[in-house]
């Protein structure tokens, strides 16, 4: 039987920053337009949270039952070590999707935004279906354009649209940013996994790119963000501080640049999430100024 620190680890709480900070942008939005639901945006981060955690439960399920996390580097998974029978992992992920169903209902009650309910059905289907299924998207180089949607457009646009009932074109502009360093923290991970992911069949982006062009895809990722937070400046001017967080990227770019792999681009993911967190919320506060 796994522990409750094995349960933890294997939600992956590393990647909770993709959850969290669309939503705190989508907010800041909000706030830019003057129509703030404080107990929406909350509901909102619950639903992301949710979703977030049962995606990753649902993966280790999947790729549990594959046996294609049986070689990775990287932290536990519960199925693949054994830790947990893939029943109770299912039974987790499962639990976790009706959870943000549940919470995503309230939103659709509040705003009567009725359109909201194939949004959190196609989030659900796109968590599950990520390496779930007969033929998961995941395992075909798709990962990164759903991260992309689901951890940014959608994530930033929903949550300033059940907050003002409405889609200010900031919100979009402000999305983008947002989903590319979270595809960031998953373009980092399939590349640390590279070497086991192909011969076990999972054709992520990074197998199909091949490891010279995702290191630059990852750069990219990285720094592309800020160009966008200055764009917006024109219409938001203290969006720029989003660019003090710049200097935590130079370390990960540095160390996926040098050619860095395996167990040692563990700590990019980390340092990946912590200036997702701090763009957030920089550009977050510089949006609502």
């Amino acid at each position: 039987m796994a522990t409750p620190a094995q349960w933890v680890a294997g939600a992956r709480p590393r990647t909770l920053p993709a959850a969290v900070v669309p939503v705190a942008v989508g907010t800041g939005v909000a706030v830019a337009e003057g129509g703030a639901v404080w107990w929406r945006a909350l509901l909102a981060l619950f639903v992301a949270l949710a979703l977030q955690v049962g995606v990753n439960y649902a993966n280790d399920y999947s790729d549990g039952v594959r046996g294609t996390d049986k070689d990775r580097v990287g932290p536990m998974r519960l199925v693949g070590s054994g830790a947990a029978a893939p029943k109770e992992v299912l039974a987790a992920a499962l639990g976790c999707f009706l959870a943000a169903a549940i919470a995503g209902l309230a939103l659709v009650v509040a705003t009567r935004a009725w359109w909201l309910l194939l949004v959190g059905l196609l989030s659900i289907l796109a968590a599950w279906f990520y390496t779930g299924g007969s033929r998961p998207y995941g395992y075909r180089a798709m990962g990164e354009i759903s991260v992309f949607v689901f951890f940014g457009l959608v994530a930033v646009a929903g949550t300033t649209y059940v907050q003002l009932e409405r889609l200010p074109w900031l919100a979009l502009a402000a999305a983008v940013p947002v989903g590319l360093l979270a595809c960031a923290l998953l373009v980092v991970n399939n590349l640390r996994d590279i070497v086991t992911d192909g011969p076990s069949g999972k054709r992520t982006l990074a197998v199909v790119l091949g490891d010279g062009r995702t290191r630059l895809l990852y750069a990219a990722a990285l720094i592309v963000p800020f160009l966008i937070a200055l764009a917006v400046v024109p219409d938001r001017p203290f969006a720029a501080i989003a660019v003090l967080a710049l200097p935590l990227a130079i370390a990960p770019v540095q160390t996926v640049r040098s050619g860095a792999t395996g167990p040692a681009l563990i700590a990019t993911l980390q340092q990946t999430g912590r200036l997702q967190l701090a763009f957030g919320a920089l550009f977050t506060l510089g949006l609502a100024l």
